[in-house]
């Protein structure tokens, strides 16, 4: 793919006046200059690969190449790429940056994740990005504009398969300090560990899903470990779930 002439389609979970989407046209213009956004228009974190079909959806242009959309994730890919961008489909869509990372499990609930996913059902390369950061610090937002670029020009030059999506996470550090880029694959990491019990002025219980996460970033070669160890995660997803090994282990049972 030949990024200086590409068009380049920008999305995310965390809302059109998000942070990590200005970060991330900022990393788009270093690419292409055929740039366009169509998000959500609120936030849509953990929004997963949810379709809104129960009522209509309006989208609001924000300004020229700007769209916002009062949906999930996929519905802002679906929007942009059918028509917003009618004319002519994008050629890569970029999904990011997200605050915080998305590594092991986060992948089945993430929105960003989820419209890398929605533009690779749609036939068109795909990339999901995030930023981990500390949720009371400030998040280093330069480290994935310094370093992204130049990943996503490899990529696009090596090419990927078709029903695969590529999935980036950059390290809580400086950009001088990342130590690299590693091919990686997906971790163990399960949102949701604990629930947090509160109660109403009327004494009748309710509950936050705590975001603290069980994880074992010890296991090498994984995009947990490479985040720890300061260095770029670089992980394709592929969208087939089928487990072929059972169905050849079932096979006995259901011939």
């Amino acid at each position: 793919m030949e990024l200086s002439r590409a068009r380049i389609l920008l999305t995310n979970d965390d809302g059109v006046y998000a942070n990590g989407l200005k970060a991330l046209e900022r990393i788009a213009r270093a690419l292409s200059d055929d740039i366009w956004i169509v998000a959500p228009a609120t936030e849509q974190s953990a929004a997963s690969h949810s379709l809104t079909i129960a009522r209509p959806l309006r989208v609001r242009q924000q300004s020229e190449r700007w769209y916002a959309v009062d949906g999930t994730p996929t519905d802002s890919v679906l929007i942009g790429v059918n028509q917003v961008l009618k004319d002519r489909r994008p050629d890569l869509i970029l999904s990011g940056v997200n605050r915080g990372g998305n590594l092991g499990e986060d992948v089945t609930y993430s929105g960003t994740i989820a419209a890398a996913m929605e533009g690779t059902l749609l036939g068109i390369p795909s990339i999901a990005l995030s930023q981990l950061a500390t949720p009371d610090g400030p998040t280093k937002w330069a480290t994935a504009e310094t370093h992204a670029p130049g990943i996503i020009r490899k990529l696009a030059a090596a090419g990927w398969p078709k029903d695969v999506l590529i999935n980036l996470n950059f390290p809580n550090l400086p950009p001088e300090e990342v130590s690299g880029a590693r091919l990686c694959v997906q971790g163990r990491r399960k949102l949701g560990s604990a629930l947090l019990e509160r109660h109403d002025p009327r004494g009748r219980p309710y509950y936050w899903i705590d975001s603290a996460r069980d994880e074992d970033p010890s296991l090498v070669g994984t995009d947990l470990h490479a985040v720890n160890s300061g260095a770029i995660s670089i992980t394709p997803l592929y969208l087939d779930l089928t487990h072929r090994a059972t169905i050849e282990s079932l096979a006995g049972a259901f011939p």
